[in-house]
């Protein structure tokens, strides 16, 4: 038999065998008890049937008469697991009992180090509950909040919930962090973010451009989780509502929507905090070195933007542009304002008018302006003998006239 080859470990030995959740039987068992224990032959045999039935009824007795020495209950488990006649899912009541309090103490100064330390801990994963899941941590339960979990889990699964992503991670090993340990007010919140930020930040610098998937949408701008070469979305980064768009953006929502697929770039790093600053506009050409044509790219589709040519006098100044037009001319250097064409967009950026000088290169000193309202844009022509600070100190000059 098994027994009779086996070495008799230390306590904590056989905790482990009887379960891994319980780091030490000297809550209820000493060793001198278990050593006398051993020593007794008539233990080491293997029961009858009958045995086992007496065997059986005599530890689920005790365990019911708190009277009952727990040694008792212990001799009882111990033998059953030996002579391999009861199974340990038979016997854990007697085997787990509630952790002693110097256990519990030690265990929330782990904590406490662990938090201190930055260390990152593999805690399983117990249950749920509405706002997160619920870690194993030796002998204490701490928390994870579900805003606190890697963004991996969502995206390998968008079309869960978050309840659904959580009850599959039960009796799984997450990688965590310890961010709050608290002992009188029992509070231990562990982070997965974290120990991810803290694996993968380091493959990271300003500047880098990664594929994404839009998070939650606010604001102040979209979280967008970043993809790694092992094809799992491991840091989530803020592209702020101005590294959008060089349009102006009056609602990021009208731009970007939960899940989708963007690319951005890393434009800052702030490691003390964990935080990524991205930008989407910043892999954008910048719109002063646009012409109407980039603006509204012609694909020949039935259903793409429309650009038409016009002679000026048919096409209608977007409002508010009539009053810049005559402002301009009484500026010193400026000939003449036209508009040259215009086009309409699928998406609305903005109602407001916007106005702005390319910069594409003049053709016999005739620079281009470009307007948008709503939909509709329009290409300017301007006739010129200033440069391009001369015309943006003019246009300057002018904006400030207007009402």
């Amino acid at each position: 038999m098994p027994v009779s080859t086996a070495t008799l470990g230390s306590v904590s030995f056989l905790s482990q065998l009887f379960n891994p959740d319980v780091s030490s039987l000297s809550c209820f068992l000493n060793h001198t008890k278990l050593s006398t224990l051993y020593s007794k032959p008539s233990l080491l045999k293997k029961p009858s049937s009958s045995s086992l039935y007496n065997l059986k009824v005599s530890a689920s007795s005790a365990s019911a008469n708190p009277k009952t020495d727990n040694s008792q209950q212990a001799e009882a488990a111990v033998t059953a697991i030996l002579d391999n006649s009861v199974s340990t899912d038979e016997i854990k009541p007697a085997l787990a009992p509630a952790p002693a309090p110097a256990r519990r103490s030690a265990d929330w100064k782990a904590a406490r180090a662990y938090l201190h330390s930055g260390f990152i801990y593999g805690g399983r994963v117990e249950g749920f509950n509405g706002g997160g899941l619920l870690v194993r941590f030796y002998s204490l339960v701490g928390f994870l909040p579900f805003p606190q979990l890697s963004p991996s889990h969502s995206c390998k699964e968008p079309n869960k919930t978050i309840h659904q992503i959580a009850k599959g991670l039960v009796g799984s090993i997450l990688s965590v962090k310890v961010i709050q340990a608290e002992e009188e007010s029992r509070k231990l919140i562990f982070s997965e973010k974290e120990a991810v930020w803290t694996k993968f930040s380091t493959q990271i610098n300003v500047g880098d451009v990664f594929e994404g998937k839009v998070g939650s949408v606010e604001d102040y701008g979209a979280f967008v989780h970043l993809r790694f070469p092992d094809g799992l979305y491991h840091l989530t980064g803020l592209v702020h509502v101005s590294e959008v768009s060089w349009d102006l953006v009056q609602d990021v929502r009208d731009i970007l929507t939960e899940g989708d697929d963007v690319r951005v770039k890393v434009v800052n790093i702030d490691r003390g905090k964990s935080r990524l600053t991205l930008s989407i506009k910043q892999l954008e050409e910048d719109p002063l070195l646009e012409t109407l044509d980039k603006v509204i790219p012609q694909d020949g589709s039935a259903d793409s933007d429309s650009l038409t040519t016009s002679n000026s006098s048919t096409i209608e100044p977007l409002p508010g542009l009539d009053a810049i037009f005559k402002e301009l001319l009484q500026e010193d250097g400026i000939n003449d304002v036209r508009i040259n064409r215009q086009g309409f967009e699928k998406r609305v950026v903005s109602q407001d008018l916007q106005l702005w000088l390319s910069n594409a290169p003049p053709s016999d000193n005739m620079f281009t302006l470009l307007a948008r309202a709503g939909r509709q844009v329009q290409e300017i022509q301007l006739a010129t003998s200033l440069d391009q600070e001369g015309i943006k100190k003019a246009l300057q000059r002018v904006l400030e006239r207007v009402p």
